[in-house]
Order: C-alpha cells, then structure tokens, then sequence
C-alpha cells in the first residue's frame, strides 16, 4: 500500500464572519468541544448586571475544637431585565453544610434538603413558573455551586448557608481555613459526556490583579477552653482583641474589603505542658453523640518518646519512574538516617509483585541503613502496581513490643487499589500508623487523601521538586515523635455505638487522637484510657458525672455523619456501588446534610415573574492571587477544522499544520505530523513545533491534550526564565504514552535549554498529561521552542 500524503490547515482563531462552516462539521465540532473556563467581559448588552453577587459576610464561632460558620451572600439586581445568578465557591472537604434559607424582603423562606435530582426539577420548574427560589449543590466534595433564580430588577435577595467543621490541629496548630475562590480547573471529557456536577468548570474568570467586585468580611469568635499561646492570620490584615486567656475575637480589616482572591487562614495555638484529653456530650431528640479528644503536649521530652518502627512501603513501578522515584530516594534516606539505634526499620518495594528487605524489621544500624540506601538507590521504576499484597505482606512481619509501628506507603497513587487495602488499613489502626505520601507531577489525589482518611491520618503531596525539602522535613517531624502507643479504650457502663475509628492510631506530637461516636441512655461510669510511653505505662480516667451536654455539641451529629459520608465516597472511587450511593443519600437526608446526592432547595411561594424568562449570569471569580493569567488560557485553542478554506491569521493565534506521513490501512495506523507555530508579534511564550504521533491515537485527541500542556510550560518558562533577548533555542521531546493514556517516559534528545530548573519543570508538566487510552499505547515527539 503506497503512502498517502494529504496537507490540512486547522485555524485555531479567526475572525468572526470570515469563514463559514458545514453545519454537519459544526455540529460534529460542538461534540467533540471540551469546556474550560474563560475571561470575563463586562459587555455593554443594556439592562443586564454580570455582577449580581454583591458581598459574602462570615460569622465564625469556635468553640473548643469546633467551628461553626454562617455564611450570607448578597444578590442585587441593578439592571433592568430579570437574571438568574450562578456562583460557584470553594469549601473544605471536612465541612458539613446543614443549613440554608433564603430571604427576600419580609420573606425568609427555609431550604429544604432533598435527593439531588428531584431539588433541581423542583428549581427548574419554580424558575419557569415565574417564582424566586434558590439551588445549593455539591459539585465536587469541596467546590459548591448556589443557583439564584428571577432576580427581579432592584431586588435584593440574601442567601444563608450554615456548616461545622471540626478543627484537628497539626504540629499543635490549630487552623481555621475560609477557602474564597475556585481556581479555573479543565475537563478532558467531551461537553456532550461531562454530567451535570462537571459543567462548571466552564465559569468566567477576571483577569489577573483585578479585584474582585463584591465586598468581603469574616468576625471570628475563639472560645479555647484552654489558654490561648499565640494567635496569627498571615493571608489577611486583622484586628484580634483578647477576653481574658481562653477567648479572642479576630476581625478583618477594613483595608480588606475586596480580599476574596485568597483564602482566610487563621492559625492558633494552646498553652499545655502534658497530654490533656477532653470530651464533649451532646443529647438530640433521637440520638445521642460524643467525642474524645487526646491532646499532645506543646513540649515532648525523649524519654517520653517510645521505641519506633517504620515499615517503607514505595512504588517502584513504571509510573514512579524519574522524579517521583528520586524524591522518594530522598525522602527514604532523609528519614532512615535519622532513626536512633534502638528503634527498627524495613523497607518494601511493590511494583506488579513485592520484595521486602528483611523477613523482620532490622536495627536502625550504620550498617542496615548504608544497606537500605543502596537498595534503594538502585531502582530505576517499571511494571505495573498492586498496593494489597505489599499491605498484607507489610504488616504480617512480626513487631515489638511496647514499640509504635508506622507504616508509610509513598506512591504516585496511580496503582491498583482494591476495597480490601481499605478495609485492610481501618481495621489495623490499633496495629500500625499509616501515612500516604504522595509524590509526582500527577499525583491522584483521591486515593492518596482516602487512604489518609481511612488511616486518621494527614496526606502529604509533591507536585513539584521545590517542594520536596519542605514538605519532607515537616512529614519526617510528624512521624518521628509518637508520644503515646498501644492506645486502649475501656467506655465501662457508657454504652457506646457506631463509633469511629474502629481502632485508635498512636497520639504524635503532631497529631491529637479523636474517637467520636453515639450513646445511649444517660451517660455515666468511668472512660479509661490506657497506653504506652517512652517512660513507661500511661493511664488516665475520664469520670462521665463530671460532664454535661453542651449545646454547642449539636455539630458533633453532622460531624458524624460527614466522616461517614467521606469514608463511603472513598470507597466509591475504588469501585463505584449504588448501595454505597443510596447510604450517602440516606444520611443526607436523616442529617440534613448536603452530599453528592443531596441539595438544599428554597423556593418562594410567591409567583414574581409572568413569563418565567430570566437571563442567566454566572458570577466572574477572580483568579487567585499569585495564579497567573495563563491558568485561564492566554492561548485559548479550540480544535476547528475547516478543510476546504485558507488559514487565516489573527492577532496571537496559532495554526496548525498537519501531514499525514503513513497509514497502515489493515491496523488503522496514522503517523501525524504537526508544526504548531505562532503568528503573534509577542515571542515571549514557549511554542511546540513538528508534533509527531506515531501509534493509534487521534490527532485531534493528542493536540487537544498538548494544548493545555502547552499552557502548563509557559507557566514553567514564566518562573525559571526571565530573560528576554530575542534569541531562541530548542529541544526535541519524546513522549512515551502507554495504553491507559499515562506518559510513563519524558526523553530529551538535545541538552539545548541550558537552564535545569527549566528544563526539569517542563519535563515534570509533560509527565503529568493524561491522553485518551489507545490499544498499544504511542509515541508523540515534539519540537519546544523558548525564547531566550
């Protein structure tokens, strides 16, 4: 079969008017179009407000270690047509959204929380008949969307929305976190096939350094319990007025006003000497809730730390290969060479099978640590992954007594994770601490931040090489200075259910330990509480006469069921399970929470509107401070093809030239050339040329993924390159994609960039981009051009 060559022009921008497309391929482009958020453009369309969000104001009240927050945002139509407004914000992944009402005028009308499906029927319909009526859905566990329907011209409409959050401190800080802003996120998915919690990350954004336009404010009462040591806010000005040792009020500065491209982040610490433990009761019309918390001393002396052992748990597979590999070298050897003599380590690699360096966990000797370092620095990465046996085998090696195990599994998180390594893990919190660290360009945060949670643990996460020193010195703090071990809990006469964790991980000097749950019956009898120190057996009694329900305890119900909703969307994402789903459902609505599955839904049983017809406006969120305009999309690509027309420049656009060099008709093999070069007068960006895929992949599918890496380089070149003098220079990159989509090798061909940083940055960014999966996996090489 002889080769068949063809030329095609792609114009990425043109101007409007100058080409018209076959309705066939328009429509066959609309298919294939991906969203992506794009810039605001306050247009001159008469009677419209594109800003109807006027302020958000947060009260916050912490009492001992749980915060309670209401949130009211302001909604003003000061145009002359009716809107509907659309404001997507940001959460905590730990907070449990409880309530919402909304007021107009007079009128405050309580959402109610209903299945997710039946509240947006419902909010459609009262927005087609003309009603007001207000939407909060769960979009990802911590980005929220508020829909604000029949804005009527003048109207004022506020929205209140009321979440708790239990505050876990870290390295004996407290901190309280108000996320403000989304920051633009992508979808590699066709719009066609996105679902509709997916259809927001196609939001407007302002430019960057453009304030935001809706005013800011957040009052924050503390009430410790404890003595307050030191109260700082480092993102926003504040005004903090102390009354008495226990007690502050933090309030934002007037200079802040505008303040919302950032999050709020306020972090306290107590005063304490000695391990303290505490406990809160809480008494509903149903059911009954309690938490007991075991707090670490500010100050940990030696002798108080016990024997340690460390299981290294490291992915060595083909995905680790390059930089997730050598920080986890680093990490590793950071770690073992500063173990004490007398405590214990072993180290277990896993990639498609397992090996272990020693039947039972070795001396932290000279000699046994110059021995795991060799071990380690031999791995190159390859094969495929499989956490379970590595878990099982892991904590089967016999321990010590009297001794704290921590197990500390580092991995990309792109491994094959079955629900028994969950259960695996809950179930031998009694036995082992567990630790995710996660390390590469792309990491997959869902089972990295799981296997955290199902381990009462904190995730830790690389993207990037700068952060490694940082970040390992703070992950190495945390887990070389447990404080108390082989923790029991004996609840006697206090007839306790549905507690959580089922067993109880070590107490850290980093880390409190929190055990919370339901009771019946009137709470009484004695709570002991047994462990192990350094300095010998620990014991402390928790007398229940003494304890009172507070009010301020309500949240400890919503906390609850939040932890169990958390726990079942995890294990949903190893294998998704309608019956997981329909239990998710079911607390949502016995706890009147919102979820996935559930929204709140307020509906104004006042018709305002005859024909029902508002204007819809999706409130523009600023970039978060520091995110540059190339997170949006300076290069705002879209994969048009019209065949039968010239390419046609236009100010900063691209065109793509593409040859077919090859076709193999028997396998459907295409070898596509690609030059993607730029016709603007600004050379100051990073550009691909001579793009050739080699294998079964679409070119369509493998520009449209090039596109937002090209995005993801400039950012780099931004960062390490500041130079401008004209002149350019250029390395040949090849790809390696094998058949699930993932760039598993990033190989250079020329040393031409002569900036490592830079060159390092642009190869990480590349590892990180995810293709389509193609039968055999391909091969994509490219040309990077950067000014220098």
């Amino acid at each position: 079969m002889g080769k068949i060559k063809t030329i095609a022009l792609i114009l990425f921008f043109a101007l409007p008017g100058i080409i018209t497309a076959h309705p066939a391929a328009m429509a066959a482009e609309e298919a294939d179009k991906t969203l992506s958020p794009y810039f605001f453009v306050n247009t001159d369309e008469p009677g419209i407000d594109r800003l109807p969000l006027k302020s958000t104001s947060v009260d916050v009240n912490i009492s001992g270690v749980i915060a309670d927050v209401k949130v009211t945002q302001v909604y003003k139509n000061e145009g002359r047509r009716p809107i509907e407004a659309v404001y997507v914000f940001p959460a905590s992944t730990r907070v449990a959204v409880y309530g919402m009402k909304m007021t107009i005028g007079e009128r405050t009308i309580v959402a109610r929380i209903s299945e997710r499906d039946e509240a947006r029927r419902k909010y459609e319909a009262a927005k087609k008949s003309g009603r007001s009526a207000s939407l909060l859905e769960q979009q990802r566990p911590n980005v929220f969307q508020m829909n604000v329907a029949n804005i009527l011209p003048s109207d004022i409409i506020k929205v209140e929305l009321r979440y708790t959050e239990l505050l876990i401190p870290v390295d004996r800080i407290y901190e309280f976190v108000y996320p403000t802003v989304v920051g633009p996120r992508y979808s590699d998915k066709r719009a066609g096939e996105m679902s509709p919690s997916e259809q927001w990350v196609e939001n407007p954004y302002l430019r960057e350094g453009e304030a935001p336009a809706e005013l800011f404010n957040i009052d924050l009462t503390l009430n410790a319990g404890l003595p307050i040591d030191e109260i700082v806010c480092n993102s926003h000005k504040v005004d903090i007025g102390y009354n008495g040792l226990n007690s502050a009020s933090i309030n934002l500065s007037a200079t802040e006003k505008h303040a919302s491209n950032r999050d709020f982040i306020l972090k306290y610490r107590l005063a304490g000497g000695k391990i303290e433990s505490g406990m809160l009761l809480y008494e509903g019309e149903k059911e009954n809730f309690f938490l007991v918390m075991l707090q670490p001393p500010k100050k940990v002396q030696a002798s108080l730390i016990p024997p340690r052992e460390y299981i290294f748990i490291v992915d060595v597979s083909g995905s680790m290969h390059g930089f997730p590999l050598d920080i986890s070298k680093k990490l590793l050897k950071d770690l073992i060479s500063g173990l004490r003599a007398e405590d214990r380590f072993n180290l277990l690699l896993f990639a498609g099978g397992s090996s272990v360096m020693s039947e039972k966990s070795l001396p932290a000797t000279q000699d046994n640590i110059r021995k795991a370092i060799d071990i380690i620095e031999r791995q190159r990465g390859g094969g495929g992954t499989n956490l379970l046996p590595a878990l099982k085998k892991g904590l089967a090696m016999p321990g010590t007594e009297g001794s704290s195990r921590s197990i500390i599994i580092a991995t990309d998180g792109y491994v094959t994770v079955k629900e028994e390594a969950f259960d695996l893990i809950r179930n031998s919190l009694g036995d082992a601490n567990f630790f995710s660290f996660g390390i590469g360009s792309s990491v997959n945060r869902h089972l990295i931040e799981g296997m955290a949670r199902v381990g009462m643990g904190q995730p830790f996460i690389i993207t990037r090489p700068e952060e490694a020193a940082e970040k390992a010195e703070k992950f190495r703090n945390m887990i070389m200075t447990p404080v108390l071990t082989n923790i029991k809990i004996d609840f006697g006469k206090f007839k306790v259910f549905d507690v959580e964790p089922p067993c109880i991980t070590d107490l850290l000097t980093d880390r409190p330990v929190i055990i919370f749950g339901k009771y019946r019956g009137k709470p009484k009898g004695i709570i002991k509480l047994k462990g192990v120190t350094g300095e010998g057996l620990f014991n402390r009694n928790i007398a229940l006469s003494g304890i009172k329900p507070i009010k301020a305890g309500a949240a400890l119900r919503y906390l609850w069921a939040r932890h169990r909703i958390a726990l079942l969307a995890d294990y949903n994402l190893l294998r998704p399970n309608d019956e997981r789903i329909k239990e998710v459902t079911s607390l949502g609505l016995s706890y009147n929470l919102l979820t996935a599955y559930t929204s709140f839904l307020a509906v104004d049983s006042h018709k305002r509107l005859k024909n029902g017809k508002a204007t819809i406006v999706k409130q523009p969120l600023p970039l978060p401070r520091g995110v540059s305009n190339y997170a949006v999309g300076k290069m705002n690509f879209s994969n048009k093809m019209f065949s039968a027309q010239p390419a046609i420049p236009s100010s900063g656009g691209f065109l793509v030239r593409q040859k077919a060099v090859g076709r193999k008709e028997a396998k459907g093999d295409l070898s596509v050339e690609s030059e993607l070069v730029s016709d603007s007068e600004d050379m100051n960006d990073i550009r691909i040329k001579n793009v050739a895929v080699t294998g079964k992949l679409v070119k369509q599918a493998a520009l449209k993924v090039l596109e937002k890496g090209i995005l993801k380089i400039n950012l780099c070149y931004n960062k390490f390159s500041k130079k401008r003098s004209g002149a350019y220079k250029e390395t040949i990159v090849i790809l390696s994609v094998d058949s699930s989509g993932r760039v598993t090798r990033v190989r250079t061909e020329s040393k031409d960039l002569g900036n490592s940083r830079l060159e390092g940055c642009i190869i990480n960014n590349l590892e990180g981009l995810l293709f389509p999966p193609v039968k055999g996996g391909c091969r994509i090489k490219l040309t990077v051009i950067f000014p220098v």
